[in-house]
C-alpha cells in the first residue's frame, strides 16, 4: 500500500457486506452473531506478509465493519475471529486462523494444504475439541478490494424464450485445455470461452445458452491432492461472489466479463452451475477457511441437541443454514452480483432441494424459493434446480415452484431405458415426449420446467453410454465404489473400444437414436459438451477429479470421421428443433385439441397405424411406436410431424396413421446423411434402433430441405463477425420477450 497506514479505522458502515471501495477509502463489513472481536489483516500486494491488524471498530444488529480511509482497488486483506471455541456448542472461533471474507470478489494466491488450517490439533486424541494455535496465512489465499466498474454498454443479454432455448453443459477449463491453436495462458481460461473459434462452434450447433461448470473459487480436497488428483468440477466453494482464480489467465476480473459479453453479441446466454447447499470447509473434522471461524453455528445446520456435529443433507459433509435470514442475504446478495456484475443470464442449483429446505424439510415454499420469486433481477433470470439431496425426503422432482425449472432425470432414464429396449417403456417414454406433464402440470407451469438431458456432466458421456455396460473408475482411487452403479447403457457387443465394424455400426445408430429423442422431446433441452465429437471418458462415470485429457475435449477428436459425423448430426437435429415448431410447443398435450376435423394435438399408433389400446399400452414387448403430432407450422399453416420410434433388435415396416398426406421424411437416425425426399409408399421400413420423423402439410407448402440445409452447413447459424475488440458492438437481437417455465 502507497499510503501511510493509520493506527486505527474509522467506524464505517454495517451495508453494504464485504469490502467497498468508494473512492476516498474501503469500508469493511462482516456478520457474525458470536464473535466477540473480528481483526482486519492487511497484506502486502503478493499476499505473503502481513502488514498491519485491526479491530472492527463497531458491531451493529451483528455486523462488524470499519473503515480504512485512502485504501484503494487492490488493497489485499482477510480476516480473524475471537470469540469461544466450544465445538461442543456449535462455536469454533480460533484467531489463529486467518479467515477469507464470505463477500470476498477476488482471491490471490492459493490454499496450500497443512495441518494448520484446521482449528484443532489433527493428531490429538481429543480430536476436534483440542485447538490448534499454528497461524495458517502461509498456507491460505488473502481477498482483494476490486475496482467494479466495466463498460457493459455495447452488452445486451439475448433473453432467449424457454421453448426455444438448448443448452451445452460445458467447463470452463476443460472446454480448451487441448485447444492447440490458442496460446498456453488463455488454455482453460475465460479468455477461451471468448474465442471466435469457440463461439463459432457453439453457433454451428445451434446452441443458445453455455451453463458453465462451478465458476465460484474453490479448495482442491486434500485426500485428492494427496493421491495427486485434482477436484475438477469445483463443487467445492471457498467464495460465492470470487471466480476461480485459475481461470483468469491474466489475474483480471474482466475476462469473464469479455467472455460474457461475447458470447451475449453472438446471441448465446450464460448459465451459471451454483454451489450454495454447501461449503469447502466439510464436516466438523474439515478444516477452517471462513465461514466455520466466523461464525460456524449460523453459518452451518447443526444437530440439535448435538451441536458438535452438522446435518449432512449434502453428502459433502456440511448444509449451509439457507433459513438464517443472514446466511439467505449472503446467497441472495451473491446471486445479484453475478447477475449484475457479469450480466450472467441464469443459475443451475447444485442440490436444489437442499436450499428449499426449512427445519421441517423440503418445502416448495421455502425462504429461498420466496425470495427468489420476488426478487425483481433473479426472477427474470433462467432458474434451474437439481432437484434432489440425500437428506430425507430428498427427490423432488417436479415439485418446484413455478419459475424454477427442474434437471429430469426421469427422462435421462426412460430415453436410455427405452433405446436399450428394456420391456415395458413405451408409456413413460410417451410421457417424456410431451413434455412430463405427470411431474409438471401444477400450477401453471410448461413443459419448458423439465430440463430434458440424456447426458451429463455426472454419469457417462454420450460415447461410453453405448460402450460401456459397468463404470470404470479405478483411475479415481476408490477402488471403483464411487459413481452409480445403474445406467441403463450397454456395450452392445464388447466393453469399451472395439474395432468390430457391426457393434461401432449400432453404438452409433442408438446414439443417434438417444440425441434424437433428447429433441424432439417438448420441454428443454440440454446436451454434454463433447458428445458432438464423441468424447469418451474410458467408462469412467465420475470423472471429478480428472483434471486431464479424460475430461478435457478433444478437439482433435471432432476432425476425424466420426467426429465429424456426429457434429454434423448434432446440428441437423437442433435445427429440425428450430425449424418445426411442433418440437418446442410450450403447452402440455393431451389429444383434446382438434387442430383439423378428425385431426388432434397428439396421437399414438402401433406399426400397423392404428391407435394404441391400452393392452397394446400394457404390453411389456411394445418396443416400436408412432408419435403424431399435428399444430401450426413455422410459416402459420398446419403441419402434422410423424415420429415412427424403433427400438426392437430388428427391422420393422411402419404404416403412417390417418390421414393420408404427402409425406417427406424429414430424418432417418440409421441414415443420417439423407436429404428430405418424398414419401408415397404404403409403408416406411424403420431400421432397428432407429427413429424415423415424416412431416406434411395438409394446407399450404413447405420448404422441407431448410433444416437439412442448414444442417449441412454445420448449424442453423454462422458466426460472421465478433467484436475485434472490448468496446465494439454486434447487431442487438431482436428482443424475444420474458417467457418462464
Amino acid at each position: 500500500m502507497s499510503h501511510v497506514l493509520p493506527d486505527r479505522l474509522l467506524p464505517g458502515n454495517p451495508y453494504p457486506l464485504g469490502s467497498s471501495w468508494d473512492g476516498l477509502g474501503v469500508n469493511f463489513a462482516v456478520f457474525s452473531a458470536n464473535a466477540q472481536r473480528i481483526e482486519l489483516c492487511l497484506f502486502e500486494p503478493t499476499g505473503r506478509k502481513e502488514l498491519k491488524r485491526y479491530a472492527l471498530p463497531e458491531c451493529t444488529d451483528e455486523v462488524w465493519h470499519g473503515y480504512l480511509p485512502h485504501a484503494h482497488p487492490g488493497t489485499v486483506y482477510a480476516l480473524r475471529a475471537h470469540g469461544p471455541y466450544q465445538p461442543q456448542h456449535g462455536h469454533r472461533f480460533n484467531p489463529h486462523k486467518l479467515l477469507l471474507d464470505p463477500y470476498a470478489r477476488k482471491l490471490i494466491g492459493q490454499f496450500r494444504w497443512s495441518d494448520a488450517l484446521f482449528s484443532y490439533r489433527v493428531h490429538s486424541n481429543r480430536m476436534d475439541l483440542s485447538i490448534d494455535r499454528r497461524d495458517s496465512a502461509p498456507a491460505m489465499p488473502k481477498c482483494v478490494v476490486i475496482d467494479e466498474a466495466f463498460d457493459w454498454s455495447h452488452d445486451r443479454r439475448p433473453d432467449v424464450p424457454w421453448s426455444e432455448t438448448v443448452i451445452y453443459e460445458t467447463h470452463v477449463r476443460g472446454a480448451s485445455m487441448l485447444r492447440k491453436d490458442l496460446r498456453t495462458p488463455e488454455r482453460g481460461t475465460f479468455a477461451a470461452l471468448a474465442s471466435p473459434e469457440f463461439i463459432e462452434h457453439l453457433l454451428k450447433l445451434g446452441v443458445t445458452a453455455v451453463e458453465l461448470l462451478p465458476v465460484h473459487a474453490f479448495l482442491n480436497d486434500r485426500f485428492l491432492v494427496e493421491r495427486g488428483l485434482r477436484n475438477y468440477w469445483g463443487y467445492n466453494t471457498a467464495a460465492f461472489f470470487a471466480p476461480e482464480p485459475s481461470y483468469l489467465s491474466a489475474h483480471r476480473l474482466d475476462e469473464m466479463r469479455i467472455a460474457v459479453r461475447q458470447l451475449h453479441a453472438a446471441g448465446i446466454e450464460v448459465i451459471l452451475d451454483v454451489v450454495y447447499n454447501h461449503t469447502c470447509e466439510g464436516n466438523e473434522m474439515g478444516p477452517t477457511v471462513s465461514w466455520r471461524g466466523l461464525d460456524n453455528a449460523s453459518y452451518y445446520r447443526l444437530i440439535p441437541g448435538d451441536e458438535r456435529h452438522h446435518i449432512n443433507d449434502t453428502g459433502c459433509g456440511n448444509t449451509l443454514n439457507l433459513p438464517h435470514p443472514r446466511v439467505l442475504q449472503m446467497v441472495m446478495d451473491s446471486l445479484r452480483y453475478w447477475s449484475t456484475a457479469f450480466n450472467i443470464d441464469g443459475f443451475r442449483f447444485d442440490l436444489g432441494v437442499t436450499l428449499g429446505r426449512e427445519h421441517s424439510g423440503f418445502d416448495p415454499g421455502s425462504g429461498f424459493f420466496d425470495a427468489l420469486r420476488q426478487d425483481p433481477i433473479l426472477s427474470q433470470r433462467k432458474l434451474i434446480s437439481e432437484p434432489w439431496d440425500i437428506g430425507p425426503g430428498g427427490y423432488q422432482l417436479g415439485n418446484h415452484p413455478p419459475g424454477i425449472s427442474e434437471w429430469n432425470d426421469r427422462f435421462r432414464d426412460s430415453v436410455r431405458r427405452f433405446w436399450r429396449g428394456d420391456a415395458g417403456m413405451r408409456p413413460d417414454l410417451a410421457a417424456r415426449l410431451t413434455g412430463s406433464a405427470d411431474l409438471f402440470n401444477r400450477r401453471f407451469r410448461k413443459p419448458t420446467a423439465s430440463v430434458n438431458f440424456v447426458t451429463s456432466h455426472d454419469g457417462f458421456t454420450l460415447a461410453d453410454l453405448v460402450s460401456y455396460s459397468h463404470k470404470h473408475n479405478e483411475v479415481n482411487g476408490e477402488h471403483n465404489n464411487d459413481g452409480h452403479n445403474e445406467n441403463f447403457s450397454s456395450n452392445w457387443g464388447v466393453e469399451g473400444p472395439t474395432d468390430e465394424p457391426a457393434i461401432a455400426e449400432k453404438r452409433e445408430r442408438v446414439s443417434r437414436a438417444l440425441i434424437a429423442t433428447l429433441f424432439i422431446a417438448l420441454g428443454t433441452p440440454m446436451m454434454l459438451a463433447g458428445d458432438e465429437m464423441g468424447r469418451t471418458q474410458r467408462g469412467n462415470n465420475n470423472a471429478y477429479c480428472q483434471d486431464n485429457e479424460i475430461s478435457w475435449l478433444d478437439w482433435e477428436r471432432a476432425t476425424l470421421p466420426h467426429g465429424r459425423k456426429m457434429t454434423m448430426f448434432f446440428a441437423r437435429i437442433i435445427a429440425l428443433r428450430k425449424r418445426h415448431p411442433l418440437l418446442r410447443e410450450n403447452r402440455f398435450l393431451f389429444g383434446d385439441r382438434e387442430v383439423l376435423p378428425g385431426l388432434y394435438d397428439v396421437g399414438w399408433f402401433d406399426t400397423h397405424g392404428e391407435a394404441l389400446t391400452i393392452e397394446a399400452w400394457q404390453d411389456p414387448e411394445g418396443r416400436a411406436f408412432t408419435l403424431r403430432r399435428a399444430g401450426t407450422g413455422l410459416n402459420g399453416e398446419t403441419e402434422v410431424l410423424l415420429m415412427m420410434l424403433n427400438a426392437s433388435a430388428a427391422a420393422l415396416r411402419f404404416t403412417p396413421p390417418p390421414p393420408h398426406l404427402e409425406w417427406h421424411v424429414l430424418l432417418d437416425t440409421a441414415n443420417p446423411d439423407a436429404p428430405p425426399e418424398p414419401f408415397a409408399a404404403p409403408e416406411l421400413q424403420v431400421a432397428a434402433h432407429s427413429m424415423v420423423v415424416i412431416a406434411a402439410q395438409p394446407t399450404g407448402d413447405a420448404d422441407w430441405q431448410a433444416s437439412w440445409r442448414a444442417g449441412a452447413q454445420y448449424g442453423p447459424r454462422l458466426l460472421t463477425a465478433l467484436p475485434p475488440d472490448p468496446g465494439t458492438s454486434m447487431p442487438e437481437p431482436e428482443d424475444s420477450g420474458g417467457e418462464h417455465p
